[in-house]
């Protein structure tokens, strides 16, 4: 048994030693055990090898244990290095590469990153930041345009003075529209609209700081426009200072609007066209054009109310009132101020969005393999930001037809809708019996939401229905055929023209028609402000003073007027003091009831014509390279500003004093607003405009239609000739030139 030991024992030490032995011995082992070996040295070496076996396997466990500890302990490091690495921004980069491509592509302002917010990274949140600072520059809009006619009633701005505060925005913006394009094309985007962000904001406040400075207008006119032989009318005293003041600031606020908008129109708009996928792009632009009209009329809705209060104390033509005026001036800067917050809001969202968007390798890539129109043109042109460049893809842009025909559609609509603020307004007013604010308020409710509504529609219609560039062009050609058929038809709706005392009626023949004036009311002194009133004998007079009315006082919160000597028909109704009515304030009831329809057919007018903006701006970036898409919008944005939106106005206020019937002298003797116009001729202006500018537009389109399919034969020839020919027709050209 010892000996047995003995000879285990160097085994075992052996097999502590080298581990490779330790298997073939145990096996050994047990093949004796299995053959059946007897006796106590046979069981001694039997256990032997069996504990030589155990010991093997626990020398066996020790190992990989040691290796196991060892490894864990690297593997712990490892894994706290690999997990810091993680959390860094470069880590990102790596790791997820389609999603992060670079360090560019991050969420970020300057060198912080917050990882928290890349989910924001994405155009749908830059679409929320860019549509509130659109809805913000719509609202600057309508403020203005509110504020001027305020200063047009109230302070007597004269024509000239209104037309210049009204083209500032087009002027300002037409001068460095083709810079903006060209230059902001080649470089970051977003800080583009990072400082428009910052422009709308601050050129709102320039329009506010005549509200908060000092002087007031003084305006002082006699408190009852009635008929008094001894009544001296002041109405000629005002302070020029506060006028020269007002025409300034807003000169200055709609000059830095006109600079601060192109970056989003073009810049912005060609941004949204990159990063997103090529038929969801009309969706998108389509949304950023509605956001423009949503604000302005946000922008009116909220300066509306101090607006009409300032308009009701103007025509009550009362002293008393001035209170009001001072109230209506020292708030009405509130509302610039808080467009001005609204629009710095946005500063910092920009600042953190990357110049490429995620995922804008993928859509680029998908959109690089379509051929553009203009590839050829730009291909042998350098690419270097400079004058020398610019006026060279300029002179390629103008030189294609298809360009100028799509820029002159673009034109044509921007025209149509002028025409319709300018002229429907006076429309409504003189067809349909309006007082000012409401014809202002309903042309209002029926253009902003009907251009809103039609650029959405538009370009939603074409993203789902997969259109390019041949459908965008038949849409619009469509669209407009039925919006110039909406047209015609609404000049058929409209009322009969009720008498109005110097105008259509002679003053029951002691009159002449063209002249308010008559035996009546000779004596009276009556002054030209606007104050109608509506007789018992159902004739509508100018002014109270102008039906001969000595006497007024308010009944039932309605001001009437006794002792007319112009009015000598009709019932007769008494007070309650026992005093016969002559006259009420305001026009008389046409008992026409037309309006609604009217409304109906002139908003769907609209929103068909409205159609036709989105289609035609996603046709010019499809015919022109990715390079040049700013340039092109901004090329178009000029034969826009030439053809449509700064002649515009001009011409159509023009054409709309062509049909005016009583002027109002001024408080000083000069000619400077009109009262009253006549309805048929206005009817007929209403019809010409929208006919003129929808023929234009169909005119245009469709010969861009057809020099877009002819194109398109040309380039389709040219691409499958074979290369041999090709470089045979292009060394025969160079020789040819040579010669």
């Amino acid at each position: 048994m010892p000996e047995a030991l003995v000879k285990v024992e160097p085994q075992a030490t052996q097999a502590q030693s080298s581990g490779s032995t330790v298997p073939r011995e145990a096996r050994e082992a047990m093949k004796a055990r299995e053959t059946g070996e007897t006796g106590e040295t046979g069981e001694t070496e039997e256990a032997g090898e069996t504990g030589e076996a155990k010991e093997a396997r626990e020398v066996r466990k020790t190992k990989k244990k040691s290796h196991y500890i060892r490894g864990l302990s690297y593997s712990v490091i490892k894994f706290r290095k690999k997990r810091k690495k993680a959390r860094s921004p470069r880590s990102i980069v790596k790791n997820k590469g389609k999603r992060y491509a670079n360090l560019n592509k991050l969420c970020s302002l300057g060198w912080i990153v917050i990882p928290s917010c890349q989910r924001f990274n994405n155009i749908r949140a830059f679409m929320v930041f860019f549509c509130i600072l659109l809805i913000s520059q719509g609202m600057v809009f309508g403020l203005v345009a509110l504020s001027i006619n305020t200063l047009e009633t109230g302070n007597r701005l004269k024509t000239t003075e209104t037309m210049l505060l009204s083209s500032t925005y087009d002027v300002s913006s037409f001068l460095v529209v083709l810079f903006i394009s060209y230059y902001g094309g080649k470089g970051n985007i977003l800080k583009w609209i990072t400082a428009s962000s910052f422009l709308v904001g601050f050129g709102s406040l320039l329009c506010a700081f005549p509200y908060t400075m000092g002087e007031n207008y003084e305006l002082d006119i006699e408190t009852n426009d009635i008929c008094k032989e001894t009544k001296v009318t002041k109405a000629c005293k005002r302070h020029i200072s506060f006028q020269s003041k007002y025409v300034s600031f807003f000169l200055l606020g709609q000059t830095v609007q006109g600079i601060a908008g192109m970056p989003l129109y073009i810049l912005g708009m060609n941004f949204i066209h990159e990063n997103v996928a090529t038929h969801s792009s009309g969706i998108y632009i389509g949304l950023a054009e509605a956001s423009v009209k949503i604000g302005y009329a946000l922008g009116y809705a909220i300066a509306a109310p101090l607006s009409e209060n300032s308009e009701n104390s103007t025509f009550d033509n009362s002293v008393e009132d001035s209170d009001n005026d001072e109230h209506w001036l020292q708030t009405w800067w509130i509302r610039f101020v808080f467009v001005s917050v609204i629009a710095w809001s946005t500063m910092v969202p920009f600042s953190c969005f990357p110049e490429h968007i995620q995922g804008t390798t993928e859509i680029d890539s998908r959109k690089h393999k379509k051929l553009h129109l203009l590839d050829r043109k730009y291909k042998d042109q350098e690419s270097e930001a400079g004058i020398k460049d610019l006026f060279a893809s300029v002179w390629i842009l103008i030189k294609t037809p298809i360009f100028v025909c799509l820029s002159l559609t673009k034109a044509s609509e921007s025209l149509l809708m002028i025409g319709a603020s300018e002229i429907l307004p006076k429309y409504l007013e003189n067809q349909f019996i309006l007082n000012p604010h409401q014809a202002a308020t309903v042309s209002g409710l029926v253009l902003i939401p009907a251009a809103a509504l039609g650029e959405f529609l538009g370009g939603l219609i074409v993203s789902k229905l997969h259109m390019y560039c041949k459908g965008y062009m038949r849409f619009v050609i469509v669209t407009s055929a039925v919006s110039l058929v909406l047209v015609v038809f609404s000049i058929f709706v409209h009322c009969n023209p009720i008498p109005f005392a110097g105008i259509n009626e002679d003053y029951g023949g002691t009159g002449k028609l063209g002249d308010l004036t008559a035996p009546c009311n000779s004596a009276c002194k009556c002054s030209t402000f606007y104050s109608p009133v509506c007789g018992r004998d159902n004739i509508g007079y100018f002014s109270p003073c102008f039906a001969g009315c000595t006497y007024s006082k308010t009944v039932n919160d309605q001001k009437t007027y006794f002792n007319c000597s112009c009015i000598t028909d009709g019932l007769t109704n008494a007070d309650e003091d026992g005093d016969f009515i002559d006259a009420r304030s305001g026009t008389c009831d046409t008992k026409c009831y037309k309006l609604p329809l009217f409304i109906v057919v002139m908003f769907s007018t609209l929103v068909f014509a409205a159609f036709s903006g989105t289609p035609n701006m996603l046709t010019i970036l499809r015919i022109v390279p990715d390079k040049q898409r700013c340039l092109a919008l901004g090329m178009s944005f000029v034969i826009l500003r030439i053809f449509g939106s700064i002649p515009g106005p001009i011409v159509f206020k023009m054409v709309g004093e062509s049909s005016c019937t009583f002027w109002d002298s001024g408080y000083c003797g000069s000619r400077e607003h009109c009262w009253i116009y006549n309805k048929t001729k206005m009817a007929y202006l209403v019809l010409g405009t929208g006919f003129f500018c929808k023929v234009c537009t169909i005119l245009s389109t469709t010969a861009a239609f057809y020099l877009y399919k002819l194109s398109l034969k040309e380039k389709s020839v040219f691409l499958s000739m074979p290369v041999k020919i090709l470089k045979f027709k292009k060394r025969r050209q160079t020789e040819e030139t040579d010669l």
